[in-house]
């Protein structure tokens, strides 16, 4: 249930937000309350999360059970240390009162039946208390200590909180799976309660009470909502990232619901945003954001982002306006980020598919622009300049990403205003980051890439593919089955290898002058045989760079590695070429 945290997290903006590790019972006590805000991500957890809390839950309250279990972080927002608003654990916090409104059903069953009813009345009451909040005798209205967010509140105050009868009809998916989980852990706490000897009121306190005193929580506890983007930006958590998206939406509802908008119009809103979240997903969403946004503005770094919209997005035009520029560069960047379900052009989908093999995201913002602002036949030679430049750049070159990044964004600066017009204009910018032939050359001949990695594999296919098309026109899927890479020098050498040196093997295996092509079953058969053996299975390959190979060494040690090795740097200059900036 918990998540992990980053070496260097919290560490810098120490003075913005203070954090404690408490208790369910802290959390709680002393007159604190909490409030999901407005916007908030509705309740979404299914029995998946229900049964991962409950067996964690029963692994501190069974005897001998773990003392204590870590729930993870809280993410609080508050200016007074007594009322918190939830940036991030709404669905943790949501379920485990559903836990103890479970349990109090569970106790009004053993009151309406009658064996000790006073003390039960009692037990009910003081938990109600303590763990959910006052309930009004007269009118049941409910001071809870937990608040909902818009779309459930009303379900979990009037409904769940007085422990009623719980209508089914009319209402969000998020309110049928507010009373399904309470129905389940119902179930749950009744048949744990029904095993345990002695008196089932007394059990059923026991079970809140070491259940509230044994799971506990990291709370960090923020002052607004940029020290809270901070958090998220230094929390390593799958979940942070949907939180991020919340905080953003959380934000720019809240413009609208400031200027007293109808509530027609934000639903309106609100579909049109989980329909763009939806298509994303939400932990994709601050990466789109970001590409979206730079696209468009001066560039902005992912910690800066949240700050940068807050500032310029503040009032009611200019929150349709973002929304509807999203949605207009969605389709670009879900074509970028999944070509295979784009319908772009083969040409477009498989430099697409090779920035992502490379993971090379630099170029997005720029591509996003051109493809907003000039031609197909632009952004076609944009993104395979992109691609070209990347292969030299990035995979051989392994040269410095922000220094590459400032040369895009100053690409995307003049696509924006209007004085990069053709594709002509977009290279000559590009231009700073395109390594020469002369030193794309001496980078290949020197380069290793291990193959133990499957994406580092999936790149050596792709390299010693595009060199056998060069070398005979024949193309071949680098992803096939049908053959393999082949290394020379085997990974795990046996005797006849003796011209490497032992102790440097590691420093020849994976250079890419070592490596080729070679059919499935050949590869297989060959093994770690010598290379008296390999030479003759390459002769009769169907790979002409392979059967070069062959042609080429009647012998293998690192003086022949490093001669094939630089012709194929000569062939690389040619195949990963802009012709303009050559």
């Amino acid at each position: 249930m918990g998540v992990t945290i980053g070496s260097e997290a919290l560490v810098a903006a120490a003075t913005n937000f203070n954090t404690s590790n408490s208790t369910f019972r802290q959390l709680l006590g002393n007159g604190l309350s909490y409030r999901i805000p407005r916007f908030q991500r509705d309740y979404s957890w299914t029995a998946d999360e229900w049964e991962d809390l409950w067996l964690d839950i029963l692994g501190t309250v069974k005897e001998s059970g773990e003392p204590a279990h870590y729930m993870g972080y809280l993410v609080l927002q508050s200016d007074d240390d007594k009322r918190f608003d939830v940036i991030d654990g709404q669905q943790r916090l949501t379920t485990i009162s559903l836990v103890v409104l479970a349990v109090l059903k569970n106790l009004q069953r053993l009151i309406d039946s009658g064996p000790d009813a006073e003390n039960n009345v009692r037990r009910r009451d003081q938990i109600r208390q303590s763990y959910i909040g006052y309930l009004d005798p007269v009118t049941l209205v409910s001071r809870s200590k937990l608040a909902l967010n818009r779309n459930n509140e009303h379900y979990y105050q009037t409904y769940l909180v007085p422990l009623g009868t719980l209508p089914q009809r009319g209402f969000r998916a998020s309110e049928h799976s507010l009373r399904r989980a309470f129905e389940w852990f119902d179930g749950r706490v009744r048949e744990h309660v029904s095993r345990q000897e002695g008196d089932k009121g007394v059990a059923l306190a026991q079970f809140v009470e070491n259940m509230s005193d044994r799971l506990f929580f990291t709370v960090i506890t923020v002052t607004d909502e940029l020290n809270a983007y901070k958090v998220f930006e230094t929390l390593n958590s799958r979940g942070v990232r949907l939180s991020a998206t919340d905080l953003l939406k959380n934000y720019l509802f809240s413009v609208l619901d400031r200027g007293g908008q109808h509530e027609h119009e934000l639903k309106s809103l609100e579909d049109r945003w989980e329909s763009l979240v939806g298509r994303l997903g939400a932990e994709s969403f601050p990466d789109f954001l970001r590409v979206h946004w730079n696209s468009r503005h001066a560039p902005v770094r992912q910690t800066e982002l949240f700050k940068t919209i807050r500032n310029d997005v503040n009032q009611r035009a200019n929150v349709f306006t973002l929304l509807r520029e999203m949605e207009d560069d969605l389709d670009t960047y879900l074509a970028l980020t999944q070509p295979e379900a784009s319908n772009w052009p083969p040409e477009w989908k498989s430099d697409a598919a090779l920035l992502r093999m490379f993971s090379v995201r630099q170029p997005f913002p720029m591509l996003l622009a051109v493809k907003r602002a000039l031609d197909d036949q632009s952004f076609a030679v944009a993104i395979h300049a992109c691609v070209v430049i990347s292969y030299r750049y990035n995979v051989i070159g392994s040269l410095s990403t922000s220094d590459q990044e400032r040369v895009y964004a100053t690409a995307t600066a003049g696509v924006l205003a209007a004085t990069h017009t053709s594709s002509t204009a977009i290279l000559s910018a590009l231009s700073q980051i395109y390594p020469s032939d002369a030193v794309f050359r001496a980078s290949f001949a020197d380069k290793a890439i291990g193959t133990t990695q499957s994406r580092n594999k999936r790149i050596v296919r792709y390299t010693l593919a595009q060199i056998e098309k060069h070398c005979s026109g024949a193309h071949h899927d680098f992803d096939s089955d049908t053959f393999n890479i082949e290394h020379v020098l085997p990974q795990n050498p046996d005797a006849g290898w003796e011209a490497f040196p032992e102790g440097e093997l590691e420093n020849y295996i994976y250079r890419l002058g070592n490596m080729t092509l070679l059919e499935s079953s050949a590869n297989r058969d060959l093994g770690a045989s010598d290379y008296a053996a390999k030479r003759a299975a390459y002769e009769k390959s169907g790979f002409q760079i392979t059967a070069k190979l062959a042609e080429d060494n009647a012998s293998w040690d690192p003086e022949r590695l490093q001669a094939r090795q630089n012709w194929m740097a000569n062939q690389a200059v040619s195949i990963w070429r802009l012709a303009q900036l050559s």
